[in-house]
């Protein structure tokens, strides 16, 4: 019923868990797992997914779903597989059918559920995984070009089961496209969604060709870790709040362990690693869809109502600025205007289609926001300091993804609405 790690193919367990069996089979540091191919999915909620979705929207699809209990004989082959793994925690991730493509990422779109235990908590999770398939904000990400190639009778989610690794550091690598492009690193304390999700700014490596190592290190003072079967954000010791997560042998390991996995894959990777008990780890990967803007050489010049940050997706865009602290603000984002947010989730990605830029106060250019700014061809500037603050709403601001800047004119009044 169950489908072997090392095993899973593209056309029966999804893009994401094919890339990680391959990774596996070449002998690269894959933490053991087994995947939950479409057919176990599609036999469990095909005819559910049909039926609601004649009555109601995504959000009634996935509701239904997640509700709905697995077949008895599912829920034992999960017992069955999870005893072989030795009943260790797990990572629940999706594998959907049009995820980790080439054209398309689908960063963050899609439910992944960490720290899960016992049988009970894994079935949980595949549901979760299973509905969010049907989700308004994958809904509307595959529609971001107004055509959807796969109807809901093509879309199927496959879900990994992996042994959950408790990192001591873990981030996403960009490997690169050409002789001439560096290998980029973004790495931070503890568990990854608070580099991929982009609530905190991590450190920033640059790993050349001729085997220099530039840093950029962020003062970061969360890390996420696993407390039982909880995600817990605790505070970083004052005195590692500022020290590199990374030292440059450990960056240069990381880079030829990439290069390894683009050669492995055959295309430039987006790969989210971890280090555990001082060994490192691939826990995902996938072609990169769109490559972050190159940072521009230290010392360039701004104005006095000038903001700097991170250039995380290249372009310009002029608009006025609409404070969005969270989903209660979602509503009042109109199309054209300028998110200026603490963060951005993946649950954003409907409002990245109709803002004309977005800058935040934390994140990294490899999160899942700054994917699918870049994805969507809009403008993005990451970790502007207290950017929610410093910019006026309805202020008329322009900024520039490219040069990582936000230009804030004090004279100019705020737009008619």
């Amino acid at each position: 019923m169950f489908v072997p790690l090392v095993q899973a193919a593209a056309k029966s367990c999804g893009g994401k868990a094919a890339a990680l069996g391959a990774l596996l089979g070449a002998g690269l540091p894959v933490p053991d797992a087994f995947v939950v191919p479409f057919a176990v999915h599609r036999a469990a909620v095909g005819d559910l997914a049909r039926r609601v979705t004649n009555r109601g929207g995504p959000e009634a699809v996935r509701g239904a779903i997640e509700s709905r209990p697995l077949p008895p004989p599912v829920v034992g082959a999960l017992e069955s597989a999870l005893e072989r793994l030795g009943h260790p925690p797990v990572a629940v991730r999706s594998s959907a059918s049009n995820e980790d493509s080439s054209e398309a990422s689908a960063a963050g779109q899609y439910e992944s559920v960490l720290a899960v235990r016992g049988v009970v908590g894994v079935a949980a999770a595949v549901r979760t995984c299973w509905a969010s398939l049907h989700s308004s904000r994958a809904t509307r990400y595959r529609t971001r070009a107004d055509d959807d190639p796969s109807g809901p009778e093509d879309l199927a989610m496959a879900v990994i089961v992996q042994r959950h690794l408790d990192a001591d550091v873990s981030g996403v690598m960009f490997t690169p496209a050409s002789q001439d492009e560096p290998t980029v690193i973004e790495a931070s304390w503890g568990l990854g969604p608070s580099v991929v999700a982009g609530t905190v700014t991590p450190d920033a490596y640059r790993v050349h060709r001729d085997g220099t190592v530039t840093c950029v290190v962020a003062d970061e003072p969360t890390r996420l870790d696993r407390l039982g079967t909880r995600l817990l954000a605790r505070d970083v010791p004052t005195g590692s709040r500022r020290r590199p997560t990374l030292d440059d042998a450990t960056a240069t390991g990381l880079a030829t362990l990439g290069s390894k996995v683009a050669a492995t894959l055959g295309a430039p990777q987006d790969i989210e690693w971890a280090i555990a008990d001082d060994c490192l780890w691939l826990l995902q990967a996938r072609p990169v869809t769109a490559v972050p803007p190159v940072a521009p050489p230290s010392g360039t010049s701004s104005g006095p109502a000038t903001l700097t940050g991170t250039p995380g997706s290249g372009g310009t865009a002029t608009g006025p600025a609409r404070t969005v602290q969270g989903p209660q603000d979602f509503t009042r984002v109109r199309l054209g205007d300028i998110l200026i947010c603490p963060f951005t989730d993946p649950a954003w990605t409907p409002l990245l289609r109709i803002a004309a830029g977005v800058v935040t106060e934390t994140g990294g250019v490899l999160s899942h926001a700054a994917i699918v700014a870049r994805e969507h061809g809009i403008p993005a500037v990451l970790a502007v300091p207290g950017a929610t603050a410093a910019i006026p709403a309805g202020s008329i601001v322009t900024i520039d993804g490219t040069a990582g800047t936000v230009v804030t004119p004090a004279d100019e009044p705020p737009p008619a609405r």
